[in-house]
C-alpha cells in the first residue's frame, strides 16, 4: 500500500500539526502550496513541496498518481473578514473551484487515491438555535450553509471514479497556536474577556488533538465515509464557554459584545459568528472515535 498523502493548506493550524502526526505514523507528505518556500519552512519534514495553483491543474494532477490520500484544506481565510461580494467570491472559488478540480484530477488518474478528505463546517446548518444536529439533519439556507452544501458536493464526485469520500465539516477548534483562542486570550488576560452575542446560542468546539486525530482516524478507518460533524460530544451555550474560559485564566468575565455590536465592526460575518449550533458528532462516535478531550473545561486547561 501506498504511504504517500497530498495535502492542500497544511501550512494553517490543522495542517501543520496534521502533516506532523502523520509523519509520526509513517507516511509521506507532499504539500501543494502557493509558497513552496513557506511550506518549507512550516513543514521541513515533508518529503515534497509542489507549487500550487488550483486553477491550473495540468501543473499538479501528476502528483496524485499512486497516492494513497488527498486531504483538501486550502480555502480563503474566514475569521474576523467582512463579507463584501468580493470577499465573498474570493471564500467561494477558493473552495468550490479547487475542490472540483482536485475531484476530477483524482478521476483522471490511472492509480486512485483511496480517500479524498476535504474540509467543510458545521456552517452548513445554519444558524439552528436549540437543536440537537447530526450528519442527518438538514442544511442551513444562509450564505456559509449554502457554500458548504456545494464544496461538500463537488468533493463527493470522486465517488463516482472509486475513491472514498469524507467531508469534515469543522467546529472552531481550541489551540493557543491561532483561531478561537488566539483572538480571545489577550482580552481575558487584560480582564477585558466577554461573551459574544445573546450569550445563550450554542457553541461547538473541538481541542485540536482531536481535530487531527478525527483526520486520521477518517483516513484508515474504511468504514467513515460522507459527512463527518468533527465536534466535540459536549457543545456548550456562549455564556458557559466564556465562564470556563475564564476560570481556567482566573479571570472574571464582565462583558458581553451584542451581535450589533459584532455587526457594525464586522458586518455579516457577526450571523456566523454568534449562530447557534448545537452539534453531535455521532457518525465519529458510531465509527469508535474516541475524543480525547470531550469536556470543554479540560480541553481549555
Amino acid at each position: 500500500m501506498s504511504k504517500k498523502i497530498i495535502m492542500t493548506g497544511a501550512t494553517g493550524l490543522i495542517g501543520t500539526n496534521l502533516a506532523k502526526a502523520l509523519k509520526a505514523r509513517g507516511y509521506e507528505i507532499i504539500v501543494f502550496t502557493r509558497d513552496a518556500d513557506k511550506g518549507r519552512s512550516r513543514l521541513p519534514s515533508a518529503q515534497n513541496y509542489v507549487e500550487w495553483d488550483y486553477h491550473k491543474p495540468e501543473k499538479w494532477k501528476g502528483y496524485l498518481e499512486d497516492a494513497y490520500a488527498v486531504i483538501h484544506l486550502a480555502g480563503a481565510n474566514l475569521a474576523g473578514k467582512r463579507f463584501t461580494d468580493s470577499y465573498k467570491k474570493k471564500v467561494r472559488d477558493s473552495r468550490i473551484i479547487s475542490t472540483r478540480n482536485i475531484a476530477n484530477a483524482i478521476a483522471a488518474t490511472n492509480r486512485k487515491p483511496e480517500v479524498f478528505l476535504c474540509a467543510s463546517g458545521i456552517n452548513v446548518y445554519g444558524d439552528s438555535a436549540d437543536m440537537v444536529l447530526t450528519e442527518d439533519s438538514a442544511p442551513g439556507n444562509d450564505f456559509l450553509a449554502e457554500l458548504c452544501k456545494e464544496w461538500e458536493e463537488e468533493a463527493s464526485k470522486v465517488e463516482k471514479s472509486g475513491t472514498r469520500w469524507v467531508s469534515i465539516r469543522t467546529s472552531p477548534v481550541l489551540s493557543t497556536q491561532d483561531a478561537v483562542l488566539k483572538k480571545l486570550l489577550p482580552l481575558f488576560k487584560l480582564y477585558v474577556g466577554a461573551s459574544l452575542g445573546s450569550g445563550k446560542q450554542w457553541f461547538s468546539w473541538i481541542h485540536i488533538d482531536d481535530i487531527v486525530n478525527t483526520y486520521i482516524h477518517s483516513i484508515e478507518n474504511e468504514a467513515v465515509n460522507g459527512p463527518v460533524n468533527a465536534s466535540a460530544p459536549n457543545p456548550v451555550i456562549m455564556d458557559e464557554f466564556a465562564e470556563q474560559l475564564g476560570d481556567v485564566l482566573h479571570r472574571p468575565v464582565f462583558f458581553r459584545v451584542p451581535k450589533l455590536v459584532m455587526k457594525a465592526m464586522i458586518g455579516e460575518s457577526a450571523d456566523f459568528i454568534t449562530a447557534s449550533l448545537r452539534v453531535l458528532p455521532e457518525k465519529l462516535e458510531k465509527s469508535g472515535f474516541q475524543f480525547s478531550f470531550p469536556l470543554l473545561k479540560n480541553a481549555l486547561s
